[in-house]
């Protein structure tokens, strides 16, 4: 059963940076699209970013340009640079994956736990 822990979320002011790491284990990575989906309150969640195995990537227009994620299928982990932070990026960040070839948007799949993002000054 696959499992995902996430760290590296907290407080950040406005343009500050973080990035989130996200621990899979309990099954073969290389076979999983990864991504980080968030939510925050009074919205539904969505999907921020993801990535293929072999490294396609996509993300959410609001941002493009500001996030990178990336994954090392070495240690099985998968992270989400975030610069440029705005306080509309606050919500919960969760770490997702999903067995496939392709980043798609749909919200199925195994979940980590979240973790709070709080971009204020």
């Amino acid at each position: 059963q696959v499992q995902l822990v996430e760290s590296g979320g907290g407080l950040v002011q406005p343009g500050g940076s973080l990035t989130l790491s996200c621990a899979f284990s309990g099954s073969i990575f290389s076979r999983y699209v990864m991504g980080w989906y968030r939510q925050a309150p009074g919205k539904q969640r969505e999907l921020v970013a993801g990535v293929t195995s072999g490294g396609t990537t996509k993300y959410a227009d609001s941002v493009k340009g500001r996030f990178t994620i990336s994954r090392d299928n070495t240690k099985n982990t998968v992270y989400l640079q975030m610069n440029s932070l705005k306080p509309e990026d606050t919500a919960v960040y969760y770490c997702n994956a999903k067995v496939g070839s392709y980043v798609v948007a749909a919200d199925f799949g195994s979940w980590g736990q979240g973790i709070q993002v709080t971009v204020s000054s």
